[in-house]
């Protein structure tokens, strides 16, 4: 998922706690409509087996009523691995959906995704449907672009072809530089120790073009985070500590926007990790806790505090002011508190935690 995209997972419309009756597709504007449906397909359901059932007679009467469909995929994608049936159903819909609509945003969204592995059957169905919309609408950049987002962990070199198909056909479009970027930062956050390359060279080169292609100082705002990552670990330590300033600079003038907590948290982290590598232990301290400090944002919330700078200071034996880090999180990490309480516990009893994918994501 791009930065914007793990934005709209966490949006203001929570599907589960409306009570208002479905309104066929017919009824909403084509852009509202997409919208609705991209937040519904990434927010979790807690439909009861009633309200599935009733939403699946609406949509054997009215297949094309998109807004029913997304609820529908919104609730089976994260029910999935609940049992076979449901996954089944989720893949049938989502099926579907490629099939017959590929072009509209939702299309491209991680509720369409599918395992190779997990869903062969469906994943193969929905790869040669992929394959067959870009080879029949090879100029049309929503296709293209949707099926890059559908290969990107299942296929990363298919999504790479396919992001600098849609970059050709729309070189000035801020879009796909900044869907390559998040494809390298995935590459290089699932490579190895003994990797020969460093994609955070390439993912920094690409949010850059972005960067340069973009017209107004919120989406730079938006952009800066990443390009201060890509920087640091891309091994130029000037410009990322030049992009985290800027960023944290920048962040009071948009104090009220969902990326103002997001700003905070990682502008600090950076800088705290240039002050670690350059052998000023005092000032990584410092921000780190200044990273705990954050409001806490939507992606926040729900994934969690960056926890790589914590990691390394434990590694220098810096104990107390990652538990003190720790107790920042747990304000804004709900979801958290019990992962929060174990690492404490093991950091408290002289081990460090596993951290999973807190670390360096």
């Amino acid at each position: 998922m791009t930065f914007l995209l793990l934005f709209s997972v966490f949006s203001s419309l929570v599907w589960s706690q409306q009570s208002e009756p479905t309104p066929n597709a017919a009824e909403l504007g084509v852009t509202e409509q997409e919208e609705d449906m991209t937040d519904m397909m990434l927010q979790q359901s807690n439909l009861t087996e009633e309200e599935v059932q009733k939403l699946e007679e609406q949509i054997k009467s009215d297949p094309n009523n998109l807004f029913v469909r997304a609820k529908l995929i919104g609730f089976y994608s994260h029910h999935q691995f609940d049992s076979d049936a449901a996954r089944k159903e989720y893949v049938r819909h989502a099926i579907w959906l490629i099939a017959n609509h590929p072009d509209i945003p939702a299309a491209g969204t991680p509720a369409i995704e599918m395992d190779p592995v997990i869903d062969p059957d469906g994943y193969q169905e929905a790869k040669r449907l992929w394959l067959k919309h870009v080879e029949t609408h090879d100029t049309n950049t929503a296709i293209i672009g949707n099926a890059a987002s559908f290969f990107l962990i299942s296929d990363s070199n298919l999504a790479e072809q396919l992001l600098k198909k849609a970059q050709t056909l729309e070189p000035k479009n801020p879009k796909w530089p900044q869907q390559l970027a998040h494809l390298y930062r995935l590459e290089f956050n699932r490579q190895t120790a003994d990797s020969n390359s460093n994609p955070a060279i390439k993912a920094l080169e690409q949010m850059e073009k972005s960067l340069q292609l973009s017209s107004s100082e919120v989406e730079k705002f938006y952009m800066l985070a990443d390009l201060a990552k890509n920087a640091f670990d891309a091994g130029d330590a000037n410009k990322a500590q030049s992009y985290a300033r800027e960023l944290i600079a920048l962040a009071p003038k948009y104090s009220r926007d969902w990326n103002y907590g997001n700003a905070i948290h990682y502008g600090n982290i950076v800088l705290g990790r240039i002050a670690l590598r350059a052998g000023n232990l005092d000032a990584a301290k410092k921000y780190l806790l200044e990273a705990g400090k954050t409001p806490g944002s939507p992606q926040l919330n729900s994934f969690g505090p960056n926890m790589t700078l914590a990691n390394e200071l434990l590694e220098k034996g810096e104990k107390d002011v990652v538990l003190q880090y720790f107790g920042l999180c747990a304000k804004f990490w709900k979801m958290g508190q019990e992962k929060l309480k174990d690492w404490t516990a093991l950091v408290k009893g002289g081990r460090s935690p596993d951290f999973g994918a807190q670390v360096n994501y």
